[in-house]
């Protein structure tokens, strides 16, 4: 069974090995992959729980899914966008959560299409940002937490969080062609 070190992906052997259902290898492999794909989540999820549940799914999948791995060499990105689905699924469903002050106007399924549409077209801007504007952006305005929470989870002064939201900002605007 190949080994590997924590700053390098496992071996095809190693791989191989958990494709034929190997219960060592998974293990061994699940374990050595983890490291990667968690700090991973926490570059691209908003928060640092979505984060941890984003590395737990793709963890599950692997466990699951393994042996429908075509190639040893894909691992890597197949575990990565695992993740990136995961972490965009969190997003999405932040915007489907239902309003809690009820709406006394009855929307048509034409509204309702549209209003999607928007989400959707929404959705897209924002995963298109730069890491560092996208997290300030879904923390302060998604999550809606206070400006020194989000500077203080992201390491940053409150500033810096004030120049990234504001760049953020300005971008969704942008991408949604309203203008300033």
């Amino acid at each position: 069974m190949a080994q590997f070190t924590r700053s390098s992906w496992p071996g095809d052997q190693l791989v191989s090995a958990a494709q034929r259902g190997d219960e060592s290898s998974i293990g061994v492999l699940i374990s050595g992959v983890y490291p990667h794909v968690r700090r991973f989540a926490f570059s691209l999820c908003a928060s640092s729980q979505d984060a941890e549940d984003a590395a737990q799914e793709a963890m599950i999948v692997l466990f699951r899914r393994i042996g429908t791995l075509r190639a040893t060499a894909a691992l890597a990105s197949w575990m990565f966008r695992i993740v990136r689905n995961e972490c965009l699924r969190r997003t999405r469903s932040l915007a489907h959560r239902p309003e809690t002050a009820v709406d006394p106007t009855v929307s048509s399924a034409e509204d309702d299409v549209l209003g999607r549409l928007q989400i959707e077209r929404l959705v897209a801007v924002i995963a298109s940002l730069p890491d560092d504007q996208r997290r300030v952006l879904i923390m302060r305005d998604i999550q809606g937490l206070p400006g020194k929470t989000v500077a203080s989870a992201l390491r940053l002064s409150t500033p810096a969080m004030k120049s990234r939201l504001h760049r953020a900002r300005r971008a969704v605007r942008e991408g949604l062609g309203e203008s300033e």
